[in-house]
């Protein structure tokens, strides 16, 4: 029997392990070729394969406040389910499986994981559920994952979905530079986020892992709509260019700071923090542009800021940064912002300042897990402690090194 053929004793659901890879080796051989608004279609069949049905995608929203069903043929369409308060949500921020029963069957929420990045949902109804369907469902939702995440550049279908609201171009711009919101490894773990989602311009935020050492920046680029949307792409594209030539961070700050005055003129400016972490030994480097200095967690709660001598936004022609250094503990956190989230005023008129930040980061990081979580929990929390007012772009970026090894990744056991 093969993995497109009905098994001949009706009733019954081949469960084993043969039965599944070849079933997954089927889907990942068409997915080469596969248009993107055909993927809905294959997934429900394999999903009818092991006896499921009523199957959804949720994609995360560009707030990350609700996971959206894709529209596509064959798949079930709901309401957008919130990620705080629903089974799925539950799914994915916990990035593990859950089961609701139901008078039916048993409906299974499973995390879509683009590498280590948060997708989305997988939804889904069986009758029964035994461990030979979590193994396959898990792969299952991983292999979908994967096709979502390389079919996104093909199609303007998921992009859709996600956006909840009318995007200004300047947005439009911002979100096609980002990196995956989030990565997870054993050795370290990031999670960002942009405000206002759908009218944001000037800040950005970029990273990479090479080998051993973990690359990021945070910019904000003066002014606002397209002309900061602009200054942003330049300093991007200019960090990533420096970084991928492998200078130190004094280097990538001279690049930058080239970068924006011959484009820009002298009157024109984009602060900026480059950090530079060793996830192997915890040594983080940083050179801070302008930017608030990044809060140091430990324990959940924060224990200092990471206070630096600063030197001039990119565009100046400041002079040759002082690297500044900090060596970490196994778990702690450092938060990256920008300066329109303390520079903000809340309802009653005080401007919201960074005590007031501290203290909220103090209280989420007791009352969530995992770096992407606390950064939503905080976004959301402070737009309503700012009265919901967002009148200049806000950045959270948040690094946790875990201190871990990953090389057991590598080989087969």
């Amino acid at each position: 029997m093969t993995a497109g053929e009905p098994r001949s004793d009706k009733g019954a659901v081949d469960r084993s392990e043969g039965f599944g890879e070849r079933l997954l080796g089927v889907l990942l051989d068409r997915a080469h070729e596969m248009p993107p608004h055909l993927i809905a279609p294959l997934v429900v069949e394999v999903v009818g394969r092991v006896g499921g049905r009523d199957v959804s995608v949720l994609l995360q929203d560009y707030e990350q406040l609700m996971l959206v069903p894709l529209p596509g043929r064959l798949l079930t369409v709901g309401e957008p389910a919130p990620i705080d308060g629903s089974p799925a949500g539950t799914a994915f921020r916990s990035g593990t499986p859950v089961e609701v029963p139901q008078a039916d069957g048993v409906r299974m929420y499973l995390p879509l994981l683009g590498g280590s990045d948060q997708v989305g949902v997988l939804a889904l109804t069986l009758d029964t559920v035994v461990d030979d369907d979590r193994r396959l469902l898990h792969r299952l939702a991983g292999l979908v994952a994967h096709m979502l995440v390389i079919k996104n550049g093909y199609t303007d279908q998921f992009f859709r979905t996600r956006r909840r609201e009318p995007m200004s171009v300047a947005a439009e711009i911002q979100w096609s530079l980002l990196p995956p919101l989030s990565m997870s490894t054993p050795q370290v773990a990031v999670a960002g986020i942009l405000e206002p989602a759908y009218e944001v311009a000037g800040d950005s935020f970029d990273y990479a892992l090479n080998g051993d050492i973990l690359h990021v920046v945070t910019v904000d680029a003066m002014g606002h709509g397209l002309d900061a949307a602009t200054m942003a792409t330049v300093a991007i594209g200019a960090y990533r260019h420096a970084r991928r030539t492998d200078v130190g961070l004094s280097g990538i700050y001279a690049f930058m700071d080239r970068a924006i005055a011959q484009q820009f003129g002298p009157e024109h400016f984009v602060t900026a923090q480059m950090m530079r972490l060793n996830v192997a030994t915890g040594h983080l480097q940083w050179v801070n542009a302008g930017h608030p200095a990044p809060l140091l967690i430990r324990d959940r709660q924060v224990v200092r800021q990471l206070h630096s001598p600063t030197t001039l936004p990119v565009g100046f022609g400041g002079d040759e940064p002082q690297l500044s250094e900090q060596t970490l503990q196994v778990g702690d956190r450092v938060l990256c912002f920008t300066d329109g989230l303390i520079e903000e005023h809340d309802a009653g008129g005080e401007q919201f300042g960074e005590e007031q930040l501290i203290a909220w980061v103090d209280r989420i990081e007791h009352a969530e897990e995992g770096a992407q979580a606390v950064v939503r929990a905080l976004s959301r929390t402070l737009i309503r402690e700012r009265g919901g007012i967002t009148s200049d772009d806000a950045t959270l970026f948040l690094i946790e090194w875990r201190g871990g090894a990953a090389d057991h990744l590598a080989t087969l056991e």
